[in-house]
């Protein structure tokens, strides 16, 4: 099993990530939950259905355990849910010394810790992922809700206790979702390893190739990377702002279709292509980008934009962005693959991308 350790300013914790990681750390996670008064465990109907056995087995042989299951997607992650899973928490009894677990994808892990960061001012909480997505969202502390108006805008910073991986659980996930999170490990690569992007082309060739080749060691590399740059930046006032390459245009593309329409990593992959076009006209980016689309699009990716954007929403949703300040739209650009740059950006220049990308397709 690998051990990566997260260091931020008040808390060092460590992700465990293994093809068995919940039978191997089932002992000492019970001892720990052991010392709690109560165990809520946030999951939704999907991984509910699936691997709630899973998880009963796990917490056997401790008394208090109550379940709280949300419905499946981003339509979790509202004011409405939100409200109503801090209605059961206090209906059960939760009290300080609880725990929370967030058991499911990226939407769970950002609900769950929300919950768990503002239910009485804060108690502990673990963060047990069930998706490829969630190798990037279940490190690093950030927890939230949407707003209609912006992805995560309600939200907070707040570290787990440990990340707990179990990487056997990605097996029962649909292709759509598989892709959705892989974009999130091609995020990594691109910002940081030139050679893990070469390593992922070589190996995963085929949409089923994300499931016949395990990708454990690959997954476990790209938290290595979410973890070092956290660990110079818990909050995002600087470097850690190159985890959002492609998130600027991506999530603007997400809100566009009601957080619905696109999933997560295929927004994302929208804004990473958008965000590379614009790294060659700004910044001289030199490098195979066809090779690259040809790769992603054997994948199953769509590649090219959505048809009929309506550019001035995308515009205005850009502006609700966390990163623009002054009505100043904030860009992740690569000088070249690992080598990102934070880059203030005209609108003139947001939409001569955009035209030009959408040409392109």
């Amino acid at each position: 099993m690998a051990e990566i350790t997260v260091t931020t300013k008040d808390k060092v914790y460590s992700v465990y990530i293994s093809q068995n990681a919940l039978r191997e750390q089932a002992e000492s996670l019970v001892a720990e939950l052991s010392r709690f008064s109560q165990v809520f465990v946030m999951t939704d109907a999907n991984v509910a259905e699936i691997h709630m056995a899973k998880m009963n087995e796990l917490l056997a042989p401790l008394e208090k355990v109550s379940y709280y299951v949300t419905p499946a997607g981003e339509e979790a992650k509202t004011f409405a849910v939100y409200e109503d899973a801090m209605t059961k928490a206090i209906e059960i009894g939760l009290d300080r010394k609880s725990v929370l677990l967030a058991f499911g994808g990226g939407v769970i892990g950002d609900l769950g810790g929300f919950v768990a960061s503002t239910y009485m001012r804060g108690i502990a909480f673990y963060q047990i992922p069930t998706t490829v997505l969630a190798h990037d969202s279940a490190v690093g502390g950030k927890v939230a809700i949407n707003h209609p108006l912006g992805k995560n805008m309600v939200g907070n910073f707040y570290q787990p206790e440990a990340v707990i991986y179990d990487t056997s659980l990605l097996g029962t996930l649909s292709e759509r979702e598989m892709r959705s999170g892989f974009a999130e490990l091609v995020k990594h690569a691109l910002i940081q390893d030139p050679a893990l992007l070469v390593e992922l082309m070589a190996t995963y060739k085929t949409p089923m190739d994300l499931y016949s080749v395990d990708l454990t060691n690959y997954l476990a590399r790209g938290i290595e990377i979410k973890a070092e740059i956290v660990s110079q930046d818990e909050t995002e006032q600087g470097v850690r702002a190159y985890l959002n390459f492609g998130h600027t245009m991506g999530h603007a593309i997400e809100a566009y279709g009601e957080f619905g329409k696109w999933l997560h990593g295929e927004s994302i992959m929208f804004g990473m292509i958008y965000a590379l076009d614009m790294s060659e006209r700004l910044l001289g980016l030199s490098f195979d980008k066809e090779a690259l689309l040809k790769w992603l699009a054997a994948l199953g990716y769509d590649v090219q934009m959505p048809a009929n954007l309506d550019f001035a929403v995308l515009l205005e949703n850009m502006k609700h962005d966390k990163k623009t300040t002054f009505n100043e739209i904030t860009m992740i650009l690569l000088e070249e693959i690992g080598k990102p740059k934070i880059q203030k950006v005209s609108d003139d220049v947001i939409e001569a991308t955009f035209r030009r990308v959408s040409q392109e397709a």
